[in-house]
This record gives C-alpha cells, sequence and structure tokens, in this order.
C-alpha cells in the first residue's frame, strides 16, 4: 500500500499540469499520483502518459468521459491505493520540501500504529495579478506536531477554514461517510471538505506550507465574474452542505461550531455574489436559499443568522448590502483571493 495518492484532475490542462506533476516528483515511491484525464480535447492525455511512462511506479494516467472536477475526484478515490489521499489542482502545485517532510509523518504515523483521520498543513494563495503570495497557516488555533481531537481546537479566524488546499483525509474516511461528488458542478471541494468533518476522530498539524493555490487567471472557476456566471453551481453546492448533516445534534461543541462556521461561509459567498450582480432575479435567488435553510433546519438557520454577517444579509435595505459588500471588498484586498 501507498501512503499517500495526490490525485490531479485534468480538464485541458496541457499548458500548465507540468508544474502540478513535477512538483510531486521527490523521488518517494511511498507517494502515488493518480493524473485523472476528464475528457480532454488537448494534449492532456498524451502528456500524463508520458509520465506514466517515465514513473510507471509512482504514476498512473487514467482517462474518462468528461464529468467535472467532483467526478474526476470520484474516479481517483475508487482507484486510490494510498493510506492518505490528497486533491491537487492541475493549476497548483506543491512545495516539495513540505511535502517530503508530511510523507514522513504520515510514514511514522503507519509504523507506529497511531493513524490520524485527517492532517492539516498551511497552503498559500499565489495570485498572479499582484505578484502576491499569502499564507493561511493555523499555528495560533491549533496544537503543532501531535494528535489532537476537536476537544483540543482553539479559535479559528474567518481566514482559517479548513479548506481542501490545507488538509489531506485518510482515504477509509472518506470511503466511510459514502462522499459523492456531483458531475459537472463547480466548487465541489466545499462538499469534500466538510462532508467527512462529523466522521474524523483525530487530527494533526504541521506548520509547513504545501500547497500553492494559484489564483489570478481570468477563466479561473474562483473569478468573481465567473462565479457570478455560475452562481447556481455555488447554490447547489451550499444546499448540499445544508442537506449533508445537522450540525445541532453532534455532541461535540466545538466540532459544531466549526461546522455552522462553514456554513456561514458558504451562504456568505452565496449572498454576496447574489447582492453583487443586483437582478431581481439574483435578490429572488438570495430570499430563497435563505428559506431554504429556515425550512430545512430552523435551529440552524437561526444559529446561522446570529453572526454579524448574517443579520447584514438578511437585511432589505440598502445601508445592509453596503455593508455586506463593503466586508468581501475588504477580506478580498486582504487576503489576495478572486
Amino acid at each position: 500500500m501507498k501512503i499517500l495518492t495526490v490525485v490531479i484532475p485534468c480538464y485541458n490542462s496541457a499548458a500548465y499540469m507540468d508544474r502540478a506533476i513535477d512538483s510531486l516528483l521527490i523521488g518517494s515511491e511511498d507517494l502515488e499520483i493518480l493524473i485523472i484525464n476528464d475528457g480532454s480535447n488537448d494534449d492532456t492525455s498524451k502528456i500524463a502518459k508520458e509520465y506514466e511512462q517515465k514513473y510507471p511506479n509512482i504514476i498512473r494516467a487514467i482517462d474518462k468521459e468528461n464529468g467535472g472536477h467532483g467526478d474526476a475526484i470520484n474516479t481517483g478515490l475508487k482507484n486510490s491505493t494510498g493510506k492518505y489521499f490528497k486533491v491537487l489542482d492541475s493549476d497548483d502545485w506543491f512545495d516539495k520540501g513540505s511535502l517530503e517532510k508530511i510523507l514522513t509523518i504520515l510514514k511514522n504515523m503507519i509504523n507506529t500504529s497511531k493513524c490520524v483521520d485527517m492532517l492539516i498543513a498551511n497552503y498559500v494563495y499565489e495570485n498572479a495579478n499582484i505578484n502576491k503570495s499569502t499564507i493561511i497557516n493555523y499555528k495560533w488555533a491549533m496544537p503543532k506536531d501531535k494528535i489532537f481531537t476537536w476537544d483540543e481546537l482553539g479559535h479559528l479566524k474567518s481566514s482559517e477554514n479548513i479548506l481542501m488546499h490545507s488538509v489531506i483525509y485518510r482515504t477509509e474516511v472518506l470511503k466511510e461517510c459514502n462522499i459523492e461528488l456531483p458531475k459537472h458542478t463547480f466548487y465541489v471541494d466545499n462538499i469534500f471538505v466538510y462532508k467527512p468533518l462529523p466522521y474524523v476522530k483525530t487530527m494533526y498539524y504541521t506548520d509547513v506550507n504545501l500547497y500553492r493555490y494559484f489564483i489570478g487567471r481570468e477563466d479561473q472557476s474562483v473569478n468573481e465574474k465567473i462565479m457570478i456566471g455560475r452562481i447556481d453551481q455555488q447554490i447547489r453546492v451550499t444546499k448540499i452542505i445544508i442537506d449533508s448533516h445537522n450540525p445541532m445534534i453532534l455532541t461535540c461543541k466545538k466540532l459544531r461550531k466549526y461546522m455552522i462556521k462553514y456554513l456561514v461561509m458558504m451562504m456568505t459567498i452565496s449572498t454576496v455574489l447574489l447582492l453583487k450582480d443586483g437582478t431581481e432575479e439574483s435578490l429572488n435567488k438570495k430570499e430563497e436559499l435563505w428559506n431554504y435553510l429556515s425550512t430545512k433546519n430552523k435551529a440552524l438557520y437561526q444559529q446561522v443568522n446570529k453572526s454579524f454577517l448574517g443579520l447584514s444579509m438578511q437585511a432589505k435595505t440598502l445601508l445592509g448590502r453596503r455593508i455586506i459588500l463593503l466586508g468581501y471588498s475588504a477580506s478580498r484586498k486582504m487576503f489576495g483571493f478572486n
């Protein structure tokens, strides 16, 4: 069994996938790299197979019909042989030194039969437009270099959500929660990182900057204009998250608090984008989304709406809209996203 499977979903990625793949080539056969060609019509498949031929003990190239980012991850999970599982998008990359450290940590855990359910590392926003790197770390919220539980989790700031970029799951945890990401849908990384959380009992945080998250390309799915154009998919993912769990029944207070915090983030993103669009149709979609949450889980709705953001979003006045849009603009400038 491999220690770590890294899945690289690729769709028409020929122009930049080399950087992602090369960042994993650290000379370790403890690593399994699955390049999933999601029905590309460029040279993605050819490049993947060339890597497979060159590194047959490490790399597998898998061709499939186009099903979107989530379906490529589903395929990777079904073909994974690693004890742990990580996703690397084809336009991003890993820091090699950090990857070596993490592999050593995971290998030691396996050798001592102390495997954790989730390992967390830092990630770095690499913004091409403004030539800025911003590190997102968890060193003030999580115990470093030790196994811990949700009860030991400290305060996570608004910028410190556990995202797909920062998380490595034990593969069996993903299978235990029966995760199946929807086809032809963007932003499913939120489902990937959220749905397994109640199945996570033990965690480990290491303060290394592993994942380099490249943003700033005009055609990127997190480009603000593209996100507004795909708002129905963002709403769909948010509703799937609402339906996936009822955090209010969780006995662990800190896990419950964090899952509510994550839902607040999802509601924030959808609401801000709908407000920025500002059309009557978008404002109606905002009302419908909040009504959906209220109808599905009244207690959870009340918890989400307790936050300042929730109250501002619910406000139907021009002032309420301005408050939330100003808050979004400040966060965007501070962290360099979109």
